[in-house]
C-alpha cells in the first residue's frame, strides 16, 4: 500500500472518529458536506478535515456523505437539487465545475454557473509530467528532443481517463512543445502507474502527488509540474514556465452551496472552511497530502472557476474528446 494512501486512510479514519464525537457534543441541525467520489480518495480526505474544523468553528455537526458516480456528477446533481438552507455544500475538484462544462456540454444535468453558490477556495493541487524508468531524459527540453526523434514510438503519453484533467493537460502540453503526442487512457490511477513503471507508455499526465511514490522507488522522475511556482511538496521539481514553456495550470478543490443559499449563510460557512484550512494543523496535514491549502471567498472561487473555464476549453475542443468516450 503506497504511503499517500495510507495517510489518506489514517486521516479518514481520525476524522470519523472525530466528527462523530463531534455530533453528539453539539446541539444544531447538522451541515452535510457532499462529495461525488469514494472514501479513501484525496477529495474525501480533504472534506473530513474541513468537516472536522469546521465543527468546531460553528458549534454544530459537520459530517462527509459520499454520492459517488459519473465521475463525480452524482454529487454535483445532488447538491443542486438540495434545499437552499445552508446545511448542504459540495466539495468537489475543478474538473466537475470547469472542466465538465466544456466536455459535457449540453449533456450535463446541471450548470456549474448557474446551479451552484460559491462558498471557499480550499486548495490548489500539481499536475506535472513524469517518465518512466527507459526514458533517458532529464529534464523537458531532453524529453521534447527525445520524442522528436521519433514520435511513433516515443511520443505515448498516458492518464488515469479519457477526458480527464491530466488528458486535457497532455493535449496543451504538446501544443505548447511543439510536439506530437498519442493519449493512451487508462482505467484508473493505479492501472496507469502501473504501466509507467512497466515501460507500456513513456510518459504519464498525472496529480503530481500520486506519483511520488513512483519517484521514491527509482521507477519514475517528475519533470515538471504545472504551477505558477514551485510546489511546497515538490520543492525540488521545477515548473513547465521555468523551463521555457509557457504552460500553466493549477487545479483545485472547492466548497459550494445549492444556488439560493440566502448570503448570510453563504458568508457563515465561508468563513469557517477558510479558518478550517488555514490552521497550523490543518494546513500541515494538507500539505503532507501535496496539497496546497489555499483559503479564499466565494468572489476567488467563482473568478478562479471562470478562468479555468476559458484555460481548458480549447485543449478540450483540440482533444476530441467525445462524452462517449
Amino acid at each position: 500500500m503506497s504511503t499517500p494512501t495510507i495517510h489518506r486512510r489514517t486521516l479518514l479514519l481520525a476524522g470519523a472518529a472525530s466528527l462523530a464525537g463531534a455530533a453528539r457534543a453539539q446541539g444544531g441541525p447538522a451541515i452535510r458536506i457532499v462529495v461525488g467520489y469514494p472514501a479513501g480518495a484525496t477529495s474525501d480526505a480533504l472534506a473530513r478535515i474541513v468537516a472536522e474544523a469546521m465543527a468546531r468553528e460553528l458549534g454544530q455537526p459537520v459530517i462527509v456523505e459520499n454520492k459517488v458516480g459519473a465521475g463525480g456528477r452524482i454529487g454535483n446533481e445532488f447538491v443542486k437539487n438540495a434545499p437552499a438552507d445552508g446545511l448542504t455544500l459540495l466539495m468537489t475538484p475543478v474538473a466537475t465545475m470547469s472542466i465538465f462544462a466544456s466536455s459535457y456540454a449540453g449533456q450535463l444535468r446541471y450548470d456549474p454557473f448557474k446551479d451552484f453558490a460559491p462558498v471557499a477556495h480550499l486548495s490548489n493541487f500539481q499536475v506535472g509530467l513524469g517518465v518512466g524508468p527507459q526514458v533517458p531524459a532529464r529534464t523537458l527540453a531532453e524529453y521534447v528532443a527525445w520524442v522528436k526523434t521519433d514520435p511513433a514510438k516515443n511520443g505515448f503519453y498516458g492518464s488515469a481517463a479519457t477526458g480527464s484533467l491530466p488528458h486535457f493537460f497532455g493535449v496543451m502540453f504538446a501544443k505548447a512543445a511543439g510536439i506530437e503526442l498519442t493519449h493512451v487512457p487508462y482505467k484508473g490511477t493505479a492501472d496507469s502507474m502501473q504501466a509507467l513503471a512497466g515501460g507500456q507508455i513513456a510518459a504519464l499526465s498525472t496529480v503530481a502527488a500520486d506519483l511520488q511514490n513512483l519517484v521514491d522507488a527509482g521507477k519514475a522522475r517528475l519533470l515538471a509540474v504545472a504551477g505558477e511556482k514551485r510546489s511546497p511538496a515538490f520543492a525540488n521539481v521545477p515548473t513547465f514556465r521555468e523551463q521555457g514553456f509557457d504552460l500553466t495550470a493549477l487545479p483545485w478543490y472547492g466548497l459550494f452551496a445549492p444556488a439560493g443559499t440566502p448570503p448570510a449563510a453563504v458568508a457563515r460557512l465561508s468563513k469557517a472552511a477558510i479558518a478550517a484550512v488555514s490552521g497550523k494543523a490543518q494546513h500541515d496535514r494538507l500539505l503532507g497530502m501535496g496539497l496546497e491549502p489555499t483559503g479564499e471567498g466565494p468572489e476567488r472561487l467563482a473568478a478562479v472557476m471562470k478562468a479555468d473555464y476559458e484555460r481548458w476549453a480549447p485543449a478540450i475542443r483540440a482533444s476530441g474528446f467525445k462524452p462517449t468516450d
